[in-house]
């Protein structure tokens, strides 16, 4: 039965879709050169979308910076923010006096569960 629901097809060999009737959208290359290894790295977005300035070089993984006319895009490092600890994430929620007794009801809890297991 599954020979003749199958016969004239090959399974996976051949679209039922056509290209007739669709319009791709337009479309802009964008070349980045890596810093580290030098090699040149071309990259295709839609036109009317805005191309970063960096990218990831597809040798070494390195940074690769966009270029425009001949010349490298000059890359704001300003913009870019430090990366947050938990520790600054946690004093963005609490004080320092509120975490110091935070951590003296825990450590009084723990210690009398301590004390009460060790008594039986």
């Amino acid at each position: 039965m599954a020979d003749r629901s199958l016969r004239g097809m090959r399974l996976g060999a051949q679209s039922l879709q056509s290209e007739d009737g669709v319009s791709f959208s337009p479309r802009a290359s964008h070349t980045y050169v890596c810093s580290d290894c030098g090699r040149e790295t071309t990259m295709v977005f839609a036109a009317e979308a805005e191309a970063p300035d960096v990218w990831e070089c597809r040798y070494c993984g390195h940074e690769a910076t966009r270029i425009v006319d001949d010349k490298l895009v000059e890359v704001d490092r300003a913009e870019s923010k430090a990366p947050r600890s938990h520790w600054d994430m946690l004093l963005e929620r609490r004080t320092e006096a509120e975490l110091e007794e935070l951590l003296q009801e825990r450590l009084t809890y723990l210690r009398s569960r301590r004390g009460q297991e060790t008594g039986v």
